[in-house]
């Protein structure tokens, strides 16, 4: 009973402050004229909340003193996430957006977003390590997404906190393939750049980090899942493997050339010309062996142990005209820090492959999707722009892209 009074008095207030900020910008859930409509589970949110949260606290509170680097790399979503990385910083970068990566209990793992953007995120500790739950920052979307396991939007005045009256969240939880929720993906930004299209890109991202947590659970007894596409992560039965980068080259190229190499032509892939005794080699041969149980023949190097390969799938795709799924698994470069020969060509045989397949596709949502990886492939910003209709909204976002590559 003794919070009915505050309660009482925190919905005024916030009425009177969401009424300030809508009519600025036309926004779902206002009723005509302009005026608020407080959503039903933001004034439970609210009213749950008020006993843990003072409204007037300028950040959210600290986990482990923002040190979750260690509980970040050991998540079961770094894989998926790091896969998608160069899409999000692009999609935050290019929108305005700040994108976070909570684990199941709130805490912000990761965030990318262009500087400035990032700055003002800090300041309210929007950053890894920041607790966002509801006992720890009152009603916000990634609070409400984890309560309810549905995508949320929180706007403006719709936060508990003052201190975020001047930002929109949108944010949907991710399930693990056991309906578990082992997280959310977050885009925040300030409220005058909300945006119509903003929770169905979450939703798509969601859906894309889902698949391929779904891709890693299906391998069978024993198979490693290999993610080599924009990230470095070799995975057995939700287990990490302890490779280093030379034998996560080595499992890639025998993921990708099941026939096998001769001594001498795998050397040649990792080293090229560089003078590097064989007993090193040996060694980084050896050293995998023993991760995978054996699984490398002799002589004659290949596996002998299931692995999938995120590269096969997407090449195994293309052969097979799928375009759609192709995409959706190119996750970036393969193993983008190598520098080995072998990697290399691989590399470019993969990039060149999807380029063509989306210069080839009369689809324009794969041109629009390829293009937020390579905003300076201006053939394919005007392939899109050949493709979208006349009056597509999405145009904007082509001719922008388009701009910006001919301009650079």
């Amino acid at each position: 009973m003794s919070q009915r009074p505050d309660l009482r008095q925190r919905r005024a207030v916030l009425e009177h402050e969401w009424s300030r900020w809508v009519p600025r910008l036309s926004v779902p859930g206002t009723r005509p004229g302009g005026s608020a409509a407080l959503r039903h589970e933001v004034t439970e949110s609210w009213a749950r909340s008020l006993s843990s949260v003072d409204p007037a606290r300028d950040s959210a509170p600290v986990t482990d003193a923002g040190r979750v680097h260690q509980r970040w790399t050991s998540s079961p979503l770094y894989g998926p996430v790091s896969a998608l990385a160069g899409e999000l910083r692009s999609i935050a970068e290019d929108a305005g957006f700040v994108t976070a990566v909570t684990d199941e209990s709130g805490t912000i793992l990761w965030t990318c977003g262009g500087p400035t953007m990032r700055r003002r995120a800090e300041r309210v500790n929007f950053a890894p390590g920041g607790r966002w739950d509801e006992p720890a920052m009152g009603t916000n979307a990634l609070s409400l997404a984890l309560r309810t396991g549905r995508p949320s939007s929180v706007f403006s005045a719709e936060h508990l906190v003052s201190a975020l009256h001047g930002w929109v969240c949108y944010c949907a939880p991710v399930h693990g393939p056991d309906g578990r929720v082992l997280g959310v993906l977050d885009l925040s930004t300030t409220w005058d750049r909300s945006h119509p299209l903003a929770m169905s890109t979450v939703r798509t991202l969601v859906s894309t980090i889902e698949a391929r947590l779904g891709s890693e659970a299906v391998s069978g007894p024993g198979e490693v899942r290999l993610t080599c596409l924009g990230a470095e992560r070799a995975v057995r039965e939700g287990r990490r493997l302890a490779l280093r980068p030379r034998q996560l080259e080595i499992l890639t190229l025998l993921a990708l050339e099941p026939e096998g190499f001769s001594p001498e032509r795998l050397r040649a892939a990792l080293y090229g010309d560089r003078p590097v005794t064989a007993s090193t080699f040996k060694a980084e041969i050896s050293h995998l062996r023993r991760a995978l149980g054996g699984g490398v023949s002799p002589r004659r190097y290949a596996l002998t142990t299931p692995v999938s390969c995120d590269a096969a799938d997407v090449l195994r795709a293309l052969e097979q005209g799928d375009t759609d799924t192709a995409l959706r698994l190119y996750g970036g470069p393969l193993l983008p820090r190598s520098e080995a020969p072998g990697i290399e060509e691989w590399r470019t045989r993969l990039e060149v492959a999807v380029r063509e397949a989306v210069l080839a596709s009369t689809r324009p949502e794969h041109a629009l999707r390829y293009g937020e990886r390579a905003p300076y492939d201006a053939e394919i910003h005007e392939h899109a722009l050949r493709l979208l209709g006349p009056g597509d909204t999405r145009r904007a976002i082509a001719r922008g892209r388009l701009t910006t590559a001919l301009r650079d």
